[in-house]
């Protein structure tokens, strides 16, 4: 839906609205012939199924499978495919760095380079927040410019970091340094563009590479670095002037974080660990906020581990504290994912996500219970992720009528 034409229909009130994002929460049938959301207990979440009306998004597309940048980015009501954003300026935005028009941001992830100048592992390790900040600021006293260009280093978190480069006019049309898996020698950057623009972004970003080589060698772990999701930093419109409303979001990964920023949300940074944190904040900013994103995350991470057990364990962690969200008693409370992450797979897919809706005005629907079997027969049916910002500002009252 055009961004300005729903703005245009945007009535203010006391509403409050909550949107839960599990991420990775769809599934496929485990060796119980039930999903991780059906074989899990969770008589909270069936409440709300029982009181709500349901049915399934497509974060991007029928058939596509989704990255976590574009089905967050989809959700807020941006269209996924126009408003792409680079993982380098998703993963920057999440920390405190403060980015300036032009800036070319890339995702760097530490990595343990074999005597054969192979990868051996493609995440050092997984060395600790700590040690990855020490690295960091390492590589950050020896490489502060290239050919005239500022080198700026954010750590984001355990192996991952960012590097920006300022003062020039440069594209993020480049291909990834990371060949993806083990054994193999990492790639030159190489622009996927004509133009002076790619050619020299390509340029400096191998020389950066280079560079950071000859400084990590002595690391034990983190002895070379690959660069990922290159792109030039522009904000999304702002949610907040868009839907006029104050809007926050509660998560421990800097990507969610920063794909909140970039769409004008307040980030409540607060050392949260763990969703008991993320609850507490959420009830801690309640009064002070209209709309409030909550993001879980390791339902996506026992997905991508194959953990079916862990991802159930999790599921059921989340509806124990579903409670405390009722009991702030929001005017619209949604509970969705960002997209799919099967534990068969070990990775995000196609599949459409659960959506769920409740609310007072809501059209309950015959749904019972809150899984993927159930949600077939609900009342949503099957929508865009890009419909469920106009279905919840719709249901909070937010929406006058359009036209005579």
């Amino acid at each position: 839906m055009d961004l300005d034409f729903l703005s245009s229909l945007v009535v203010p009130n006391e509403s409050k609205v909550v949107l839960v994002v599990m991420d990775g929460v769809g599934g496929l049938a485990g060796p119980s012939g039930h999903t991780s959301l059906e074989s899990a207990r969770t008589p909270n979440l069936d409440a709300l199924a029982l009181a709500g009306i349901c049915g399934f998004h497509d974060p991007v597309g029928t058939g596509i499978t989704p990255g976590s940048g574009p089905a967050h980015i989809g959700l807020f009501g941006y269209d996924p495919i126009k408003r792409l954003i680079g993982r380098g300026v998703l993963d920057t935005a999440g920390t405190p760095f403060e980015f300036a028009s032009g800036d070319l941001a890339s995702r760097l992830n530490f990595a343990t380079l074999a005597a054969d100048g192979t990868i051996s592992d493609r995440r050092a390790g997984r060395i600790s927040d700590e040690e990855g900040l020490r690295v960091v600021q390492k590589l950050a006293a020896r490489i502060k410019e290239i050919d005239g260009v500022e080198v700026l280093l954010q750590h984001v978190k355990e192996y991952r970091a960012a590097a920006i480069f300022r003062g020039a006019k440069l594209s993020g049309k480049l291909c990834d340094s990371d060949p993806q898996q083990v054994g193999k020698k990492p790639l030159s950057v190489v622009p996927i563009e004509d133009g002076e623009e790619a050619r020299r972004a390509a340029e400096l970003a191998n020389e950066f590479i280079e560079q950071a080589q000859k400084v990590l060698a002595d690391e034990p772990r983190a002895n070379f670095l690959m660069m990922r999701g290159f792109d030039v930093y522009d904000p999304l419109p702002d949610f907040c002037k868009l839907y006029d409303w104050r809007a926050a979001a509660v998560a421990t990964y800097p990507m969610y974080k920063g794909v909140a920023r970039l769409a004008g949300m307040k980030v409540i940074e607060a050392g949260q660990q763990s969703m008991e944190d993320e609850l507490a904040l959420v009830e801690k900013i309640w009064d002070e906020h209209d709309f409030i994103f909550l993001h879980i995350k390791k339902t996506d991470s026992m997905g991508e581990d194959g953990n079916f057990a862990g991802k159930v364990e999790v599921i059921e962690h989340f509806d124990s504290l579903v409670p405390r969200l009722v009991a702030l008693k929001p005017d619209v409370l949604c509970l969705t994912g960002d997209h799919s992450t099967p534990c068969a797979l070990k990775s995000h897919s196609w599949h459409p996500v659960p959506l769920c809706i409740v609310a007072a005005n809501a059209r309950r629907d015959a749904c019972e219970s809150f899984g993927e079997t159930a949600f077939l027969t609900g009342g949503l049916g099957r929508v865009n992720s890009t419909d469920v910002l106009p279905l919840l500002l719709a249901h909070a009252g937010r929406l006058r009528k359009y036209g005579a």
